[in-house]
């Protein structure tokens, strides 16, 4: 077993045009003064990230690890989650999902796809420039406009997504492989992959591809009412990278997981800051600690109610409180007694 590294910090959610908001700089000195040890950087943003120079350029790569060494922090792992969704758009969303990628192929299904294929491919090359395992991304979606089955979905439709959708994410597996480097997807309502069921069926579809990884977020678990911890049983192997976010869910006689199109505010599921949720932390850290898993707990703060600023200082202390040093003998060591193969076989009314 070893102790989970952390606590970490997705910045996505917290980039302004306002100071210290507005730089990768900023940001870090804001992020260690709070307690963090590392951050994870939003690969679309080019106030604090410039992903194709990073791909190309060791020189760039080398100043943003030494810009996040000067506060203390390491990179835990960069993050295309807006690019990973534009591998894969069901018609139903193009016109929202345009806002994802550059002006220049907007109303353009084919070339948006492209570009995001790129930027996929300029991630590989950057995390391993950068010294990184694993990489944050979504999966995109081809059928969840059908994922509830009414009307009946067609024999094979299923089937059909999972085969296009492994498709195109295979050469960017092999990519990534190349590079040394896992994707983790992470398991989100609005992908196809949202689930262990759905992963597993991806995992199939790409004939069991070794970098096809998960990234752990307990709080789409909850709010799919799935058993998380149980979760982390089946497929703790596969778990890679680790978004640390809590939520809540309190049905009503008006709305349950499907929330009625309500705004978050008023939705049975909610997103919480942590620790003003539902998710029992400390069972899911003891798990990934006995699986002995390798990566950063790094807080994702989403919540309809509390200040990000608020959010962030509080999940610092939060996630380090969760962190468990690992024993280095068992508690039991004093009563132990030697023994040899004779001493045993004699316990056991053997000769």
């Amino acid at each position: 077993m070893r102790t989970i590294q952390g606590p970490g910090l997705f910045i996505a959610q917290f980039i302004g045009d306002e100071a210290p908001f507005n730089s990768l700089r900023g940001i870090a000195a804001w992020a260690a003064a709070l307690g963090f040890r590392a951050l994870q950087i939003p690969t679309w943003d080019k106030r604090v990230f410039d992903l194709a120079l990073a791909a190309n350029s060791p020189t760039y790569c080398d100043e943003v690890l030494g810009t996040l060494s000067e506060f203390g922090l390491e990179l835990s792992e960069l993050s295309t989650h807006l690019q990973g969704q534009l591998v894969a758009v069901h018609p139903a969303y193009d016109s929202l999902f345009d806002g994802f990628a550059p002006k220049a192929v907007h109303g353009n299904a084919k070339a948006r796809t492209l570009w995001a294929v790129e930027q996929l491919k300029l991630a590989a090359k950057a995390s391993s420039q950068l010294g990184l395992t694993a990489h944050a991304t979504f999966s995109g979606a081809l059928a969840w406009p059908y994922f509830y089955p009414w009307p009946q979905r067609s024999p094979g439709l299923v089937d059909e997504a999972f085969a296009e959708l492994a498709e195109r994410w295979q050469p960017l597996l092999q990519i990534f492989d190349e590079e040394g480097v896992d994707v983790c997807y992470e398991l989100h309502p609005g992908e196809d992959l949202h689930d262990g069921a759905t992963f597993e069926r991806f995992v199939e579809a790409t004939a069991h591809h070794p970098r096809a990884c998960i990234l752990y977020d307990p709080s789409h678990m909850l709010l799919q009412q799935m058993d998380y911890l149980a979760f982390i049983d089946l497929y703790h192997d596969s778990i890679r990278a680790f978004h640390v976010k809590d939520a809540e869910y309190r049905p009503t006689g008006r709305a349950g997981v499907y929330a009625g199109y309500q705004e978050w505010i008023n939705r049975p599921g909610r997103f919480r800051s942590l620790g003003d949720g539902q998710i029992d932390f400390g069972a899911v850290f003891s798990k990934f600690t006995q699986y002995d898993y390798a990566g950063w707990a790094v807080l994702e703060w989403e919540d309809c109610i509390k200040s990000g600023e608020d959010g962030a200082r509080e999940g610092a202390a939060f996630i380090q409180k969760h962190l468990i040093r690992v024993a280095d003998r068992a508690f039991d060591d004093f009563a132990g007694v030697s023994a040899k193969t004779e001493f045993n076989r004699k316990l056991l009314g053997l000769k």
